[in-house]
């Protein structure tokens, strides 16, 4: 593909009031809506009007009575709620957050491989290995699993995952119903697996989906994170504060393919972008100072202490942010406290100024503008190799949402910078990726031609 048939890639990341940890207080919010499906329906059909690429839901498995009491939380399942959504949409992908920490390989692919069938094609699975001891605690740990050793589990869950998915091969359907055999059984593969962490029989009990497996996407940025990425992702979700840091990012991941064979083309970095947009600049402000203004420090403050695994509730806010541990001794979000703390050393905020640059979207990339000059960021970022596309996370979803489809999006499309239609069905259509071959086939093709050799 040349440079200027190239054209981005958009993904809506779901939230049911909107990115900015304030929006369900803001005037146009409905938080009786935080688990009403018809409103993620809407959602979901919105921007599947305007042909994004994808639908992105984001999973934590723990809250706090301090989240509980300020932070409208108790979201619903992702993979339960895009089931739903796939029911309601006909193009747009469905990508599903869940964790390799605490889960096992046969659940998960079981699952997305029904996520797939159920959808025609449009699955995808944010892998995760979650980083919190909150969240370990659910799980029958008093602490997170060591951060290298989360990504060796990880790394043997997914190669267990993708032989689960081939384990069907392609033609294996007979379905003779005079012969009486369904299946050809020697094109459905047991794995016999049995490895440092898991150990698996199979088959896997669905037959192989659409896409064949589902897009593999990852979010993870530190050094653990990003060679997992090059071995694995097709889509890399990732945070970058500015256009010189996404741009390093970009070639540093780009360049570690090759070395597992694989084509720069075939993996797509989408930054988050956190958008407020007004008619003029200033309007675009005031509406951003309006949701600070809702923001509640207690829960601001214990949301970025969980976020970088450091207490900060005895500094004062108007205070600097505290020397933090070296990255490498950091068990949980390595790459999000890297980028917080050079946020803060870079424009020298305080603590109270820093968590309200965060409020707005966590450690990405907030940008309160007009439409000209967003897509002025977005064609930048892009055509100059810091962006395959752009996660987008709208502060507010009532009205953010809809300013960005109605406002972002055409002005993409009349620059040739985003699809006017959709061009396939799949997920895999969307990207640009080619179908996976069956790793049984290729063995078995192997096999037959050292057999005559």
């Amino acid at each position: 593909m040349s440079k200027s048939d190239r054209k981005l890639h958009l993904n809506l990341f779901m939230n049911s009031m909107g990115h900015h940890e304030a929006a369900w207080r803001h005037p146009h919010s409905d938080a009786n809506l935080v688990i009403d499906f018809s409103h993620f329906q809407k959602l979901a059909q919105k921007a599947e009007r305007a042909k994004l690429d994808s639908l992105f839901f984001a999973d934590r498995l723990s809250t706090s009575l301090t989240a509980a009491k300020y932070g409208a939380v108790g979201g619903l399942e992702p993979l339960t709620l895009l089931a739903a959504l796939a029911v309601v949409t006909e193009r747009i992908g469905l990508i599903a957050t869940l964790s390799t920490s605490f889960n096992e390989p046969f659940n998960i692919a079981r699952r997305f491989a029904s996520l797939d069938h159920l959808s025609g094609g449009r699955a995808g699975w944010n892998i995760i290995t979650s980083g919190t001891d909150g969240e370990a605690r659910n799980f029958n740990y008093e602490h997170i699993p060591e951060h290298s050793n989360r990504y060796e589990r990880a790394h043997e869950f997914v190669d267990v995952a993708i032989k689960l998915w081939d384990s069907w091969e392609e033609d294996a359907l007979i379905r003779d119903k005079n012969a009486g055999i369904y299946a050809d059984s020697s094109k459905v593969h047991e794995l016999n697996h049995k490895g440092t962490f898991y150990s698996v029989k199979g088959p896997l009990n669905v037959t192989r989906s659409p896409q064949g497996r589902p897009v593999l996407v990852q979010a993870g940025s530190s050094e653990n994170g990003k060679e997992f990425a090059a071995q694995y992702a097709e889509a890399i979700f990732t945070a970058q504060q500015t256009f010189e840091d996404a741009r390093a990012f970009y070639a540093d991941l780009k360049s570690k393919l090759a070395r597992y064979g694989r084509s720069p083309e075939h993996v797509k970095i989408l930054p988050g972008i956190c958008p407020i947009i007004g008619q003029t600049e200033a309007e675009a402000k005031e509406k951003e100072a309006e949701l600070h203004e809702l923001t509640n420090p207690e829960y601001s403050l214990q949301q970025l202490s969980n976020r970088i695994g450091f207490d900060l509730s005895s500094y004062p806010l108007d205070g600097p942010l505290p020397e933090l541990p070296d990255t490498e001794q950091i068990n949980g979000h390595q790459s999000r406290t890297q980028l917080i703390r050079e946020l803060a050393q870079r424009e020298q905020l305080t603590i109270r100024q820093l968590l309200l640059r965060l409020a707005g979207g966590r450690g990405h990339y907030t940008i309160a503008g007009t439409p000209k000059q967003i897509a002025d960021q977005l064609e930048a970022w892009f055509v100059g190799g810091a962006a395959d596309g752009f996660n987008i996370m709208p502060q507010l979803m009532n009205g953010g949402l809809d300013d960005f489809l109605d406002y972002i999006v055409p002005e993409l499309q009349r620059r040739g910078l985003f699809r006017t239609e959709y061009s396939g069905r799949t997920l895999r259509d969307h990207y640009g990726l080619p179908y996976p071959t069956n790793i049984y086939s290729q063995e078995s093709k192997q096999h037959k031609v050292n057999h005559i050799v």
